[in-house]
Parts: structure tokens; C-alpha cells; sequence
């Protein structure tokens, strides 16, 4: 991108101490200043440096408030993605001073990609549905704890339904080893399995209950409107996406959440790989669970029905004219061209961006 400052400034932000490296473009001078103080109040040095700043650091723990910081004082500060900043691969040497010269000429070549600065709302909003998945993932992981340990030693449901009912569940608390270790590693297997499952319970309700004064309550509603998708999956595709109408058009959606496949090109070779992975994983996860739901016939239930209830004509036409094109995509790929049903996921996760997006942005 074109850069029309007179400053740059690339900063290697730490709680303690900070690196500034300031690149006058008119002389082509370049200083570096060592900064004894929090990651906020470095947006004053910025400010003394006189109009026509602009500075940049990476993501990273120290969050987005110095982002927010200069932008209320009007200071241009932005955040660069991690995976955007080059690297040599036979460089061998990090240091603080290093790296942030390296920002401020990556600034003043264009070749930096800046991350979406949310605000502080939306940010408590995204960390509340990141505590929720990282419980999920837990949750997950102790219940392949438990269940593994039973099957080495042959224990088996035996009653109706899948794993984890609340038939199975009964089981599980009124079961009993006959070894006194087993049992103490089993009973305790289970504690990790109810209180995950209990934590779980209490951060979805506080998610309920805190979206409909955030942000994202209406873009949630539209994206409720599609099969696969209800309130958990639409508030983290919200809240990891932020606004969706910082992406012109759909396909870049699909880049930042990683859904396109890799590419290596040479001469008149075109060579496709698996998909980049790039962006939050969270969100791709979510986008492919939902695909899974397009390999059924479209239909609209009862449950659908009532999430449709009160939102707006076109959303719903939208929400069906997605699932009529994704059931018949995931039929050609997977029936006529054999394709794995992985992949078939994939390319309908793509699609369903797509369709997620035209509903997101429409006026």
C-alpha cells in the first residue's frame, strides 16, 4: 500500500520496554530509541514526534491498546499481522533493535498486512467466545481421557443412545471399578468430565446473554437464518471476523480465514496444495462443521424455522438459495467425482463464506 507519511515508525512492543525505530522519508535518516515504559504511554513519544506519524508493531500479547491509544490522539498506529512480516531464511540473529528497523521498512515498502483493531467491547466479546472454545477443546480431551481408560479395561455402555447422554452420563456416576486405583483415576477422569461440561454450561449462558447489547446481535440474527448455524457458531464466526465489510468482496473472506488452497506457480506449471490454514482457526472450524450439515437434502425444520421467524425476506432467500447450491456441490464432488468427503467440506465451507458474507453485508 502507498504510504503518504513523512514518519515512519516500527515499534517492538514489550510490557517493560519498547523499540522504536523512526525512518524520516524525506532525508532517509533512520534513529532508534529505547522506550522505559508501558506499551500505552508510548503513544506520547509518538505524538512528540509531530504530525505525519505513522507507526506500526506486531500482534502480540501487549493487545491493541496502543492502537487505540494513538487513534484517539489521531496518531495512525496499526497492528501487522505476524505471518505477514518476511523473514530470511538464513537469518539467525533476533533482536528487539532488529526487528523493529525491520517493521519500519517493511512499513515504508508497502509489503505489511495489518490486523483488524477491535474495539474494546468487541475484543471482551472475542475472548469471551475463545474461553468458550478452549473449554470445548478440553471438554473434548477429557472425555477421550475417560473413555479410553474404560475401553482398556472393557468397560462398555451398555444401554440405549450415543456417548455423553444423559443416560450414558448415569451410567458413568453409578458405575464402580473393583481396583482402588483404577477407581481413584476413573472417579477423577469423570470430576474433570462434569466440571468442564458445568464450565462450559455457565460461559454459553453468559454468552446469550451478552449478545444482544453487542455489536455483532444483528449480523448473529442474519447468520442464524442458515442451516448449520445457530448462536454459538454465529457469534464466534462474528467476533473472529469482527466486520465483515472490511472485506470487499467474498474471496477475500475466504483468504483471511484460510479456506483457499495453497498455490505454487512457475513458468506455465500451475500447482495446487492443501488449503493455506492461515487466519483463526476457530471461525475455519466452525465454517467446515456447518458444511457438514449441506450433504442432506434442503429442508427447512422446525428449528430453522423459528431462527427465520421475524429477520428480513432476502436473508431467508439467501439462507435457502445456499442450501439448494451447497447440497448440490457437495453431491456432484463427493457421488460423481469420488472426491473425500474432507475435501467436499472444504469446498462448501468456501461457498458457504461466501453466501455468510452476501447476508452480513447486505443493506
Amino acid at each position: 500500500m502507498a504510504v503518504k507519511a513523512m514518519t515512519l515508525v516500527g515499534l517492538d512492543v514489550h510490557a517493560r520496554q519498547t523499540h522504536a525505530a523512526i525512518m524520516d522519508l524525506s532525508s532517509g535518516e533512520l534513529r532508534v530509541s529505547k522506550l522505559r515504559m508501558a506499551p500505552v504511554e508510548v503513544v506520547s513519544f509518538l505524538d512528540g514526534l509531530g504530525p505525519g506519524v505513522l507507526a506500526v508493531y506486531e500482534a502480540g500479547p501487549t493487545g491493541f491498546g496502543l492502537a487505540r491509544a494513538g487513534m484517539e490522539l489521531g496518531i495512525d498506529v496499526r497492528v501487522a499481522a505476524p505471518g505477514s512480516i518476511p523473514k530470511g531464511s538464513g537469518d539467525r540473529v533476533k533482536t528487539d533493535r532488529r526487528d523493529a528497523i525491520r517493521l519500519a521498512r517493511l512499513l515504508g515498502a508497502g509489503e505489511l498486512s495489518f490486523a483488524f483493531v477491535p474495539s474494546i467491547a468487541d475484543e471482551s466479546f472475542r475472548d469471551l467466545v475463545r474461553c468458550i472454545e478452549d473449554v470445548r477443546g478440553d471438554l473434548m480431551r477429557a472425555r477421550h481421557r475417560l473413555s479410553k481408560f474404560l475401553l482398556r479395561r472393557g468397560e462398555r455402555y451398555p444401554g440405549p443412545g450415543g456417548a455423553w447422554t444423559a443416560k450414558h452420563l448415569a451410567w458413568l456416576r453409578a458405575h464402580h471399578l473393583q481396583d482402588p486405583c483404577a477407581q481413584g483415576a476413573f472417579v477423577d477422569y469423570l470430576a474433570a468430565v462434569e466440571l468442564l461440561a458445568g464450565r462450559r454450561g455457565t460461559l454459553i449462558g453468559a454468552l446469550e446473554h451478552a449478545l444482544p447489547d453487542s455489536s455483532h446481535a444483528a449480523v448473529v440474527a442474519r447468520l442464524r437464518c442458515f442451516r448449520g448455524i445457530d448462536t454459538l457458531s454465529g457469534a464466534g464466526l462474528s467476533a473472529e471476523i469482527g466486520d465483515w465489510r472490511r472485506f470487499p468482496r467474498p474471496a477475500l473472506l475466504s483468504g483471511f480465514l484460510g479456506i483457499v488452497p495453497s498455490e505454487r506457480t512457475s513458468d506455465t506449471k500451475r500447482r495446487q496444495g492443501s488449503i493455506t490454514k492461515a487466519g483463526p482457526g476457530h471461525a475455519r472450524r466452525l465454517l467446515v462443521e456447518a458444511a457438514h450439515h449441506y450433504r442432506y437434502e434442503p429442508h427447512i425444520g422446525a428449528t430453522l424455522a423459528r431462527r427465520q421467524h421475524g429477520q428480513d425476506p432476502r436473508i431467508i432467500e439467501i439462507a435457502w438459495r445456499a442450501q439448494r447450491r451447497l447440497h448440490q456441490r457437495w453431491q456432484h464432488l463427493h457421488q460423481q467425482r469420488r472426491k473425500p468427503s474432507g475435501v467436499v467440506a472444504i469446498a462448501c465451507a468456501r461457498e458457504l463464506a461466501a453466501f455468510l458474507w452476501e447476508a452480513a453485508t447486505l443493506d
